[in-house]
C-alpha cells in the first residue's frame, strides 16, 4: 500500500500558464520584467513547463491591440529566455480556428519552444488532429486540450478521445473552461480519459478554472485519480475567476524538487502590484456562470460595467436566457 499524503509521484509534472491564461485579462500586455520574473520563478521553483503565451493569427488578432505574448514570436521569447539553458520546458498554446499553425509553428530546430498545446472544442476535432500531427512532425511534444468539456455530451467526449489517442499527442487534458465541474465529475472525466489514454501510453492532465472556488480542489481530485499533468498560475491569475493557484498546488505536492519560496516572492513583487491594476478572482458573477455551466464572457462584461455590484440583475438575465 502506498501512502499518498506523505510521498509523491515522480512522474507528475507541473505546467505554469500564468502569462498565457493571465494574458486574457489584459490582452497579453505584460512587460518583459513581469514575464522574466515568471520565467525565473518557474526555474527556481522546479516547475516543469512554462506556457509563455499563444501563437495567435495576426490576421485574426490585430498586433496593435495585443501584447507580444498573444503571438510569441521567436525573438520575443528569446528576449526573455535566451536559449533557455535550464531544465524548464517552454510551451505555447495554439487555438484551432484562430491560428496560422502551418506557418507560425516553426520546426523545433529553429525554436526555443519544447511543447505545443493544441486547444480546440469538440466540433474542431478534425482540425485539432491535423494540428497535433503537424506540431509532432516538426519535433515538438504535443498536448491535446479539449476545451469546455462540461458542455460536450458523453458520446462526443468518447468519440473525441478515440481519435485523439491515435495522434502523437503525449498528453490529453481535462479542461474545465467554465469552472463548472464538481469533484465527482472530475473523477469521472479523469477516469474516462485514462481509460483511453493509458493503453496508448499517454498521460492525462487537468486545467481547472476557479469560478466556484474549486480550481485547487478539482486539481487535487484529478491528481488523486491519476492525472500526472497539472496546470496552475501564480496567485491564480487567469481569465475571469482565474485558475488553480500555483502556490497552493506546490504547497500540496510532496516532491522535494519543488520550491515554494520563489513563488511567494513573485507573488509579493509582481502579482500583488498587478492585482491593484487589473481584476481577477471568483467574484459572484463568475460563481453564477460557473453554476450555470456558461462561458464567463457575460460575467467579464458585468465586472467591467457600472453594474458590477448588481448581482441579482445579472442572475435574472442569465436565468431568463437559459
Amino acid at each position: 500500500m502506498t501512502a499518498p499524503w506523505i510521498t509523491y509521484r515522480p512522474e507528475l509534472k507541473v505546467l505554469d500558464c500564468t502569462v498565457r491564461d493571465g494574458g486574457l485579462i489584459n490582452d497579453h500586455h505584460f512587460d518583459d520584467d513581469f514575464v522574466k520574473a515568471i520565467y525565473q520563478t518557474c526555474v527556481e521553483a522546479g516547475i516543469d513547463y512554462m506556457e509563455i503565451g499563444y501563437k495567435a493569427s495576426k490576421r485574426i488578432a490585430a498586433p496593435d491591440k495585443f501584447g507580444a505574448w498573444k503571438f510569441c514570436d521567436e525573438d520575443d521569447i528569446r528576449r526573455i529566455t535566451d536559449d533557455n539553458p535550464t531544465p524548464l520546458k517552454l510551451a505555447v498554446m495554439v487555438d484551432a480556428g484562430k491560428s496560422d499553425w502551418r506557418t507560425d509553428i516553426l520546426p523545433k530546430k529553429q525554436s526555443v519552444l519544447d511543447m505545443v498545446r493544441v486547444a480546440f472544442y469538440v466540433n474542431q476535432v478534425p482540425e485539432a488532429i491535423d494540428m497535433i500531427k503537424d506540431a509532432a512532425d516538426k519535433g515538438y511534444e504535443v498536448s491535446a486540450n479539449l476545451m469546455a468539456v462540461s458542455r460536450a455530451s458523453e458520446l462526443e467526449v468518447e468519440q473525441a478521445l478515440e481519435l485523439l489517442v491515435q495522434t502523437p499527442a503525449s498528453v490529453i487534458v481535462v479542461v474545465d473552461s467554465f469552472g463548472s465541474l464538481y469533484a465527482e465529475q472530475v473523477e469521472l472525466l479523469v477516469k474516462k480519459y485514462l481509460q483511453y489514454a493509458k493503453p496508448a501510453g499517454k498521460e492525462v492532465g487537468i486545467h481547472a478554472h476557479n469560478n466556484q472556488q474549486l480550481g485547487f480542489a478539482n486539481t487535487i481530485e484529478a491528481i488523486i485519480h491519476g492525472a500526472n499533468r497539472v496546470d496552475a498560475t501564480m496567485m491564480g491569475l487567469g481569465r475571469g475567476a482565474g485558475n488553480c493557484p500555483m502556490e497552493l498546488l506546490i504547497g500540496f505536492l510532496r516532491n522535494p524538487k519543488f520550491k515554494i519560496r520563489p513563488i511567494y516572492k513573485v507573488l509579493q513583487d509582481k502579482l500583488l502590484p498587478l492585482s491593484r491594476q487589473v481584476e481577477w478572482g471568483p467574484y459572484v458573477q463568475y460563481n453564477i456562470t460557473g453554476q450555470l455551466n456558461q462561458h464567463p464572457r457575460s460575467a467579464i462584461a458585468a465586472r467591467a460595467s457600472d453594474q458590477r455590484d448588481n448581482y441579482v440583475d445579472f442572475y435574472d438575465k442569465l436565468v431568463l436566457e437559459e
